[in-house]
């Protein structure tokens, strides 16, 4: 049932163990006849130990008592990926309509409300709460401000009945502006509130004030940094950003001839680090430097704007911090080039198709450049100019600002590199007065991405799947809509929603999926928004962290099958559709490989910029084995101690009620099914799954009990037999004490890859379903040490079982087995008898 080379691996890792030097030189004049004979005899004893031992052939005959009640049912992929769509678009619907409420009742408080340059007002500042002096009184700005602890929000402790402000340390707490800001936003405060009743699967909701103030619900408490700095400006966030602009294409034109150097050329490098920063994927850029001539700082991008995604700007960045100032300035020549680049992809009908405007970093523009605006911009104006005097210099002041005021641009000096990030936000508000006076209330998505902004603990990154760490953010502009102001276009802030992917996973639930089958979400730019392949996390030492590019990596960099992109360039353009494709999956944190024919459908998720991939694996992914069986007898039989099911997945929904968040699913599915919780919702086809699982692995219980009690008293090295279905449901059997067992993590939340996950299927469950029926999979357990040292004392072996009706075949269930060898001792008078110890 198991190949030679497997015999020959397994029978060297035990004579690894074999004692004393006069062993290991006498194994030079060992028969190879006789060291055959031992694997055979190795190969024989472990096969009948671990036939014995799991219990395969009696569930094997359990199927086949079952047979004629039982059915084999293909997978549609195609109406699978429709359905799984049309519920994740609903869901996304419900987190659209929450913020769409916020937007009306912020614009309405604004309406109603009018500016007092002398208010006074009491707020709860996310620094200050809870805050006391010396005299045990609270500090200005931080009354009581009750918070508890709350499961839905990654147990951080949260007040779900108000929010509170957050604010940047450059910005005054008591600012008229910031007073009358908050004060007006207030009216959000019961809108929050009701949006978590009405959807409880709703995470942070928040406003970002265009005066730099950060309303947050849940209110929280926020923690400055090392140096007592907060600073998360909320205007700097990607989400505020594409709210409040619609995508643009910017050329920034920068000035390094010698009047340059020194502190300028620091300020203005640090102003297009600033300004690359409000750019996202929806945008393109180009930076071109100019003194005796013009050149682009990065020659491959000669005459063309690129796509403003994290790769290229962090590339744009590193060299930038390159450019040194000598020479003469002469700013024409790069106008020209700048306009061309602009003309060039306007009429191409390529970039950003919205905004267009040329960023200008100088310390001062003397030529005669009317011309060129004439020749290039006039009377269109169809690019804006936006221009960043740099110094306390006033002489060039006016030439700089006309160019700015001449082409509906916007202008501003920066002299200290403090004046940077409140200086290069104005554009922003330039760019959006179209938009604000039309009142485009456009709803955006971001990319994937994990929000520093929020407490996260080590804890938390690590309990939890990586891929499940990422969220998107929904967002939508609040405009004034005061008639005094509208033509000036007035942007008050923009509101928005954190929906963590975790909940959009939920809805393409494993079970429908098979053994290695899986979801994954990209966006309408190629970048993977969800995908089991998408590590966002690195080890540095003993901490969790973020890569730096984690939410930029592209569609082919994880499907690489893809090699003509068709799968990618569908997916983009919102098509629906299958392909097949031969595909390698690693496995075992890469150290092994199995080679698969999978299927994927795709289809795009109406109202987003998303489109959803599902992967079915043949001979896995494609049918799916429905029992049949009462509920009293599977409820009786799923009370056993000794089962449990995947606590990630969901047979019954537990975070909408508090009262239910308490309960663990195997604890929802029993109170579901005894009527202790009616309200309780529940996926009936899992739960009917399950329970039919339950009743037909009834029998291991008394088999391996009655195995424990006939044991010989000579230890035979099993530890563990246990056996896990489709439907995530786990039987097991110590054969042990707890405090005997080899690898106490096995089976528990700490060791993912041995549990059902929402990533994935067990390792042994995975690698035991590519091998015929009968079959065992031996695997040599690895420590987790940094150098990934070998147990070569514990082997873990897993079978398959399958049923097959009407010529389907499905998988049922696979057991598995953990194993301890001390050693082996081979009889220097008999060297055909092998002995475990």
């Amino acid at each position: 049932m198991w190949g030679s080379r497997c015999r020959a691996l397994l029978l060297g890792l035990l004579l690894q163990g074999c004692a004393g030097p006069r062993h290991r030189e006498r194994r030079t004049e060992i028969p190879p006849d006789t060291v055959k004979l031992w694997g055979d005899m190795l190969g024989n004893e472990l096969y009948t130990l671990v036939t014995k031992y799991s219990g395969s052939l009696l569930l094997q005959k359990k199927y086949k008592d079952v047979e004629p009640t039982l059915s084999i049912e293909e997978v549609d992929g195609l109406e699978l990926v429709r359905k799984f769509s049309e519920e994740m678009e609903s869901m996304l619907r419900r987190k659209v309509e929450a913020v769409e409420r916020l937007v009306e009742a912020a614009e309405e408080a604004d309406l109603r409300h009018e500016f007092n340059s002398s208010l006074e007002f009491e707020y709860y500042n996310s620094v200050r709460i809870n805050e006391k002096d010396d005299n045990d009184n609270y500090v200005d700005l931080g009354n009581e401000f009750i918070l508890e602890h709350n499961e839905h929000f990654n147990n951080l402790r949260v007040n779900t009945t108000l929010s509170n402000i957050q604010l940047p340390t450059n910005v005054y707490n008591k600012d008229p502006d910031i007073l009358n800001g908050v004060y007006m936003s207030e009216a959000l405060n019961p809108v929050f509130v009701d949006n978590f009743l009405r959807d409880p699967t709703l995470t942070w909701q928040y406003f970002g004030s265009s005066t730099g103030f950060f309303r947050l619900y849940p209110g929280i408490k926020w923690t400055p940094d090392e140096n007592g700095v907060i600073s998360f400006d909320c205007r700097n966030r990607g989400w505020y950003i594409q709210a409040a602009t619609s995508p643009k294409d910017i050329v920034i034109v920068v000035d390094i001839s010698g009047s340059m150097k020194g502190l300028r050329m620091t300020i203005a490098k640090h102003t297009i680090n600033t300004l690359l920063d409000t750019l996202g994927e929806n945008d393109f850029v180009n930076i071109i430097a100019y003194n005796d001539y013009v050149h682009y700082i990065e020659p491959c991008f000669k005459g063309i704007l690129v796509q403003a995604d994290r790769d290229n700007r962090e590339h744009f960045k590193q060299l930038v911090d390159e450019l040194q100032a000598k020479g003469v300035g002469t700013v024409n020549k790069a106008f020209i080039e700048a306009f061309k680049i602009l003309k060039e992809f306007r009429e191409a009908g390529q970039g950003g198709l919205c905004n267009q405007a040329i960023m200008l970093i100088t310390d001062g523009a003397v030529e005669d450049y009317e011309h060129v605006f004439e020749k290039y911009n006039w009377p269109d104006k169809k690019v804006r100019i936006f221009t960043y005097l740099i110094g306390r210099e006033v002489t060039f002041a006016q030439n700089v600002k006309w160019i700015a005021c001449s082409n509906k641009g916007y202008y501003t000096q920066i002299s200290t590199l403090a004046d940077v990030q409140e200086n290069v936000m104005e554009y922003l508000h330039v760019l959006s007065r179209p938009m604000v006076i039309n009142h485009d209330h456009d709803i955006i998505w971001t990319e994937a991405y994990m929000d520093s902004a929020l407490p996260q603990s080590e804890e938390l990154f690590a309990s939890q799947a990586q891929s499940l760490l990422l969220m998107t953010t929904v967002a939508m502009p609040v405009f004034s809509k005061k008639n005094e102001t509208r033509a000036e276009g007035i942007l008050l802030g923009v509101v928005g929603s954190d929906v963590p992917l975790r909940e959009l996973l939920k809805l393409a639930p494993r079970y429908k999926l098979g053994v290695h089958g899986y979801a994954f979400l990209n966006t309408n730019n190629g970048y993977i928004l969800s995908h089991p392949d998408l590590r966002p996390l690195y080890k540095e030492g003993k901490k969790l962290k973020p890569k730096p590019n984690y939410n930029s990596v592209d569609l082919s960099e994880v499907e690489w099958e893809d090699r003509d992109e068709i799968l990618r360039t569908a997916m983009i353009n919102g098509e629906t559709g299958s392909l097949t494709m031969e595909v390698k999956v690693t496995v075992d944190k890469g150290k092994r490989v199995l080679f698969l024919t999978s299927d994927y459908f795709y289809t795009d998720i109406s109202e987003t910029p998303f489109s959803l991939g599902v992967v079915l694996t043949r001979g896995h992914g494609e049918y799916i084995l429905i029992g049949n069986t009462s509920m009293e007898e599977g409820l009786h039989d799923l009370l056993h101690p000794d089962l449990s099911v995947a606590n990630e997945w969901i047979y019954c929904i537990t975070d909408i009620d508090p009262d239910h968040r308490k309960l663990n699913q195997l604890q929802a599915v029993t109170r579901f099914l005894t009527g202790e919780e009616p309200d309780l919702e529940c996926d009936e086809e899992l739960v009917k799954e399950v329970l039919f699982d339950a009743v037909v692995t009834a029998p291991m219980e008394a088999y391996w009990t009655q195995l424990a009690l006939n044991m010989s008293k000579e230890y035979n090295g099993v530890e563990i037999a246990f056996l896990g279905t489709r439907a995530g449901l786990i039987r097991k059997n110590l054969f042990v004490g707890p405090e005997q067992m080899s690898n106490k993590k096995f089976l528990r939340y700490e060791e993912k890859e041995s549990i059902f996950t929402m990533d994935h299927f067990p390792l042994w469950y995975r690698r035991a379903a590519e091998h015929l029926t009968g079959s065992f999979v031996y695997h040599v357990m690895t420590d987790d040490s940094p150098d990934g040292g070998q147990r070569p004392n514990v082997v873990t072996v897993s079978t398959a079982v399958s049923v097959t009706v009407h010529n389907k075949t499905a998988i049922a269930a696979v057991f598995m087995m953990d194993c301890k060898m001390s050693k082996i001792q081979l009889s220097e008078n008999n060297n055909d008898k092998i002995r475990y110890l």
